[in-house]
């Protein structure tokens, strides 16, 4: 992941947004203070946020293995 001094995002920001947005390419902002941030498209967040939803769901993750041993038993069968 890209990292970047805060001055120069200030200095850079419709850039930097344009190129989250397009790129889907998350990066870093360096603080003085440590306290970093990461810019990411909306786009990039709203998938990581299903993501961790799925992940999180033990139904969901149960069906989701299920369907990968149907699958993986189909394909031996045929």
């Amino acid at each position: 992941m890209q990292e970047i001094p805060i001055d120069k995002f200030r200095d850079n920001f419709e850039k930097y947004a344009d190129s989250a947005i397009l790129n889907n390419e998350p990066f870093r902002v360096s603080c003085e203070t440590d306290k970093n941030f990461i810019v990411v498209s909306a786009e990039e967040w709203e998938r990581d946020q299903e993501t961790l939803y799925v992940l999180q769901n033990t139904s969901l993750m149960n069906q989701l293995l299920k369907s990968n041993e149907t699958h993986n038993t189909r394909m031996v069968v045929d």
